[in-house]
């Protein structure tokens, strides 16, 4: 028989469910938890963290009482569970996430999607960001709105995670788009999603394990180009992002505090890009970038892709 696993609960209300999942994503390791915030049968909320194996309890309350306080640190219950698939367990209660025309949906959802959603059906087994934190959902918004105005037609997906973004360029714009991401066991994921929503002829994905990836490169100069990563990996691609952008290009950058924002501005501007617009969402901020018709500042081959 499979060891138990373990689940951390917090009832709690639903702004603050939502805070939480979003910080202990960032702060846990994807590979060994899945966390879920969600609305539970009586109408309250509550923040579900799986693990594979029973964590740190000290640790564990010391990182909730530096996201909240003290007296939430003490409400968090951590039990075992009975072995089973930790992943879709922490998953099957979220509702469906809109974004725009956008619905990322599991399987047991289908029926939410309407005649004139443009639906991304993620696995919940193969769960590397779904939709439901507020980096994706920001790229999500910023894409429905440019696909409005302008119609890309090479895109690079920098920390595809699941695929989620890559499957939505695929669908919403009808283009081929170049999907990478340093963590093989995700590359391996995004594949099964694009398999899944039936844009695997058009998604490529490359494991980007550092260093400059030639089948990035190659396509290059890219209209548009999303890397929904960290502050520190984002400040390192300034440059190599400005080389691989086209002129007149956009760049969406997320997986950034509210905090942290102006810091990874400063770093593109210092490369020749403007802010065009600000996505706030749940905590974090979203930016869209313009990259200028002229090729400044700098010439010359594009720099190496370091995460």
């Amino acid at each position: 028989m499979d060891a138990p696993t373990s689940v951390a609960r917090l009832i709690c209300d639903e702004p603050t469910a939502r805070r939480l999942v979003a910080y202990f994503s960032e702060c846990l390791d994807p590979q060994n938890t899945a966390c879920a915030a969600f609305e539970g049968d009586g109408g309250g909320w509550q923040l579900a963290i799986h693990f594979r194996a029973r964590p740190d309890e000290a640790a564990l309350r010391a990182l909730m009482e530096l996201a909240a306080d003290a007296a939430t640190a003490d409400a968090l219950l951590i039990e075992p569970v009975a072995a089973a698939d930790w992943v879709a367990q922490s998953l099957s209660g979220l509702t469906p996430v809109r974004a725009g025309r956008f619905i990322v949906h599991g399987a047991h959802d289908r029926a939410h999607v309407r005649p004139n959603d443009i639906g991304i059906e993620i696995e919940a087994a193969l769960a590397f960001g779904t939709g439901h934190h507020g980096t994706t959902r920001g790229c999500l918004l910023a894409l429905d709105d440019l696909a409005k105005r302008r119609r890309p037609r090479r895109v690079l997906d920098i920390g595809t995670g699941s695929g989620v973004l890559a499957i939505a360029v695929a669908k919403i714009l009808r283009t081929r788009v170049i999907a990478s991401d340093i963590d093989r066991i995700a590359v391996t994921a995004a594949k099964a999603n694009a398999q899944l929503n039936r844009v695997a002829p058009v998604v490529t994905l490359v494991h980007a394990a550092g260093g400059r990836v030639r089948a990035i490169t190659a396509t290059a100069p890219y209209d548009l180009i999303f890397a929904n990563i960290l502050l520190g990996p984002l400040l390192r691609l300034a440059a190599p992002v400005r080389h691989l952008a086209a002129p007149g290009a956009r760049i969406v950058l997320s997986g950034l505090l509210p905090g942290h924002a102006n810091t990874a501005l400063a770093a593109y501007r210092a490369q020749g890009l403007v802010l065009e617009k600000r996505f706030p969402l749940e905590g974090w901020v979203t930016l869209v970038l313009r990259r200028g018709k002229r090729n400044r500042p700098g010439r010359g081959r594009p720099g190496r892709l370091r995460r």
